[in-house]
């Protein structure tokens, strides 16, 4: 009994001998530490260093980088630390002038007296130093009491293609810091394009790292060993439906060219392409070079930083005509043996006739094919006088055109700032015309003219249309975050409300205008691909007449759409039709098999052509 016992207090005594030396662990950790915290703070200052991440990448949908990382550094003033510097040296290391760096500060010490900013948040004072000529200016930072070095992600491009889809990444204005506690003074966001579209999967998640400092700023130690500090994480990458290949081979085929074209998929609604011409090197916006170009893209008078892509655009000329046979069917008034007779024109007035080659009295396809004015002048007229008012069959009409995507915005796309160009409501004209309106005083809506505008997006649409027989998916860039595909749900199907089989007699002539005589496209048919297409030539005022071209490839299973505008380019024959043509054999091929056409396209500059003549649409 007596050594049971005596176990039983040895047991009890090593159990209580564990217990103080716990405890006695815990007081140093809790007690002695803190205290030797607290002694380390008094004779150091904690920073809080935001550690910025990496932004995600930019793929095309064959994974090529469109968009990548670089880095540079920035200079951050911590207000609570900062004290008098020798500004002259400051600005002479840091490569800025005295000016800008005394507007900064002078900005910063405003919004904190104006309670706008705290005196503990960073504040961004010399941007986009070079890592190449950093480290010299690390080495003199000591003498600049509370100013430090930060390293960031930049945007770089390896290829200089398609600036204004892919848009670009600027500082953060009040607006936006305001409105989103997320953002500081200083941080980037996505301004533009995709980067702004998928800011918030591209931008990441920013760290925290607090650490103890001299008052040199030399930093001395991790505050509580690093256990409140977070790890940035990269924004994830994107992948987007752009072809890198076809994007550039159609900005060459642009140069000294202003105009716009676009190429989507028609059974997704993927954007292949989408070009504005004329366009920039995206490098150029990036680090201390914006500061000195984007004021120089912005006042040239071509426009660089313009997207006429996705703007509100021009009058869509002849390529109307396929919205006006479709809903002309669907109306039931027309069909494919219906025919209006055409003398070299129609007839307004005495005074007043729109020309045309005279056609006879063609029917629906060679309508098409041939592009016949006065056919679709007499379906326009026809169209409105069918209802009891004119505001009641303009009405009707606008309805139509508004769902095949005319007047429209988009709203649902991840392409931002589409515009939705012109389609005018019926009280527009009572205001112009009060009480005395008809279908003959609007007829020039009929070929595409007027008050009507669309740009290359919505021209291209058209086709996308035609080529599913009566609906289009929203357009969008979006493909892959990560790896997740993009929910294709969120681009919905838009049904035009025309009937299936009304959309024979509209291939059948958009296939007689490339790939039979008489069509007006003829000659940029190809041996071994089927293209369907409509062209236009829009009227301007201004100057020659711009070049229109709509079409699909191939005929069945399409697999490519394409709309095109170029600027003061005549006939859409003329140039639009060859240059969409040499994309749609880029794309399906990889290859042209017209060398010649090619390099009269790449080489042609249209970018100061006046007029020359007043030509009627083909």
């Amino acid at each position: 009994m007596k050594d049971e016992s005596a176990r039983k207090y040895i047991y009890i005594g090593m159990f209580v001998f564990i217990a103080i030396a716990f405890i006695f662990k815990l007081m140093q950790l809790q007690v002695i530490n803190t205290e030797y915290n607290r002694r380390f703070a008094d004779t150091y200052a904690i920073k809080r260093i935001v550690r910025f991440p990496a932004r995600g990448n930019i793929l095309d949908r064959n994974g090529e980088i469109l968009v990548g990382n670089d880095y540079a550094y920035d200079i951050y003033m911590l207000p609570t630390d900062a004290e008098p510097i020798d500004t002259a040296d400051f600005c002479y290391l840091s490569d800025i002038p005295k000016e800008d760096f005394v507007r900064v500060s002078r900005a910063a010490w405003k919004r904190i007296k104006n309670k706008e900013a705290s005196k503990t948040e960073p504040v961004p004072i010399v941007r986009d130093i070079s890592k190449e000529n950093v480290a010299t200016i690390q080495e003199k930072m000591s003498k600049f009491k509370g100013y430090y070095l930060e390293k960031k992600s930049l945007r770089k491009y390896p290829r200089p293609i398609a600036a204004l889809i892919l848009g670009e990444v600027a500082e953060c204005d009040t607006a936006i810091t305001n409105h989103d506690p997320y953002y500081r003074p200083g941080d980037y966001i996505g301004k533009s394009g995709i980067e702004k579209s998928y800011e918030k999967v591209l931008r990441g998640v920013k760290g925290v790292r607090k650490v103890f400092v001299d008052v040199k700023q030399n930093e001395k130690g991790k505050y509580l060993d690093g256990e409140e500090d977070t790890v940035s994480v990269q924004g994830e990458n994107l992948t987007v439906t752009l072809d890198a290949d076809l994007q550039e081979y159609g900005e060459m085929l642009m140069k000294n060219k202003k105009g716009a074209i676009v190429a989507i998929e028609p059974n997704t609604g993927e954007v292949l392409a989408l070009i504005s011409a004329p366009t920039y090197d995206p490098n150029l916006l990036v680090g201390r070079g914006r500061k000195q170009n984007y004021p120089k893209l912005l006042l040239d008078p071509n426009k660089p930083l313009y997207n006429r892509a996705i703007m509100d655009g021009y009058p869509p000329g002849s390529t109307f005509k396929i919205f006006q046979a479709l809903a002309g069917q669907q109306e039931g008034f027309i069909h494919n043996d219906t025919r209006y007779p055409c003398g070299g024109g129609f007839r307004i007035s005495a005074s007043h006739t729109i020309d045309c080659h005279g056609h006879g009295s063609p029917d629906l396809v060679t309508s098409i094919r041939a592009s016949c004015n006065s056919y679709y002048c007499r379906l326009f007229v026809n169209f409105v006088n069918r209802y009891p008012t004119p505001e009641e069959g303009y009405g009707a009409w606008k309805a139509y055109a508004n769902r095949f995507g005319f007047g429209q915005n988009f709203p649902d796309s991840d392409i931002p700032n589409i515009k939705k160009g012109n389609v005018p409501p019926p009280e527009y004209f009572d205001k112009i015309y009060p009480g005395r309106w008809t279908g003959m005083t609007l007829v020039s809506l009929g070929i595409g003219q007027g008050e009507l505008q669309a740009n290359a997006l919505q021209i291209c649409n058209l086709s996308c249309i035609v080529a599913n027989r009566g609906y289009w998916i929203t357009p969008h860039v979006g493909k892959k975050v990560g790896n997740k595909e993009v929910d294709p749900s969120q681009f919905k199907n838009n049904y035009v409300g025309v009937d299936d089989k009304y959309f024979d007699v509209v291939q059948e002539g958009m296939y007689g205008a490339v790939n039979q005589p008489g069509g007006t496209a003829y000659f940029v048919k190809l041996p071994d691909i089927i293209i369907c297409g409509k062209t236009g030539t829009a009227q301007n005022p201004h100057g020659e007449n711009h070049s229109v071209f709509t079409c699909y490839a191939p005929r069945e299973n399409p697999k490519i759409a394409i709309g095109i505008l170029i600027e003061n380019a005549g006939f859409g024959a003329t140039w639009a039709a060859p240059i969409a043509t040499l994309m749609i054999e880029k794309y399906l091929k990889r290859k042209t098999s017209r060398p010649s056409m090619e390099k009269q396209m790449m080489e042609g500059n249209l970018m100061n052509v006046k007029k020359t003549s007043r030509s009627h649409d083909n």
